[in-house]
């Protein structure tokens, strides 16, 4: 399966439209939508257009790729980045945030967030996204799948802790099986200064974290601003 490449002139309108679309089918098919959201810089201001637009969001259900071992209120936690451009501005129900519990214990915060997806599951044999959003790092990290760490290898568990030693730091992130079972996987990326990266990721040459990510049985995209 080859990604669908996008190269954008207009990022925040073609993430939008790219959002909504897919909304709009998954309530239509099956009456939710399950996005899945990613951190950093790059989603913000599309969190925050969303946010503007005056209808409500029922029937989306929110999670999240990936978090940092930080409290919720922390400068560096995603789930406040998040909160902060969205959650607090839009009409979404409180039991459609499905958060990832950075502040507890990283081994039972990620048994738990597994537990919780699979009971949203259902007789589903693996929770789908409808539509998961991922950056892509310098080093070619998407969620907190860095290069050499050990969540790189994990074949069964939805959610991991993991530690990343460059950093010092434990994080919580999705896993292949469950970012792979997704309908649609979309790389939201501002191309400036990764321009070396892409072409590399793009060659399919080499084993980058964000490369391996391949929908079993969904679309991919890279959105790409220029």
């Amino acid at each position: 399966m080859h990604p669908e490449i996008i190269r954008s002139e207009n990022f925040l309108r073609d993430a939008l439209a790219l959002i909504e679309r897919s909304a709009d089918t998954a309530i239509f098919e099956r009456g939710e939508f399950r996005l899945g959201l990613s951190g950093g810089n790059t989603p913000k201001p599309v969190y925050e257009a969303l946010a503007a637009r005056a209808d409500a969001r029922e029937g989306w259900v929110f999670t999240f790729g990936d978090e940092r071992c930080v409290a919720p209120n922390d400068k560096e936690s995603n789930y406040r980045m998040v909160r902060e451009a969205l959650f607090d501005k839009a009409t979404i129900l409180p039991e459609n945030v499905l958060r990832m519990r950075g502040e507890s214990d990283p081994e039972e915060a990620a048994a738990d967030y597994e537990r919780e997806l699979r009971a949203r599951a259902g007789s589903s044999t693996i929770y789908r996204h409808d539509l998961l959003l991922l950056g892509m790092g310098d080093d070619g990290h998407t969620a907190s799948l860095f290069p050499g760490t050990e969540a790189l290898s994990e074949t069964k568990k939805w959610v991991v802790p993991n530690f990343v030693p460059r950093m010092d730091a434990w994080r919580l992130t999705l896993t292949y099986p469950v970012i792979n079972a997704a309908r649609q996987v979309c790389f939201l990326v501002q191309s400036k200064g990764k321009e070396e990266m892409l072409e590399k990721v793009f060659s399919g040459k080499h084993d980058f974290p964000c490369a391996r990510v391949k929908p079993t049985n969904g679309n991919l995209i890279w959105l790409l601003g220029e």
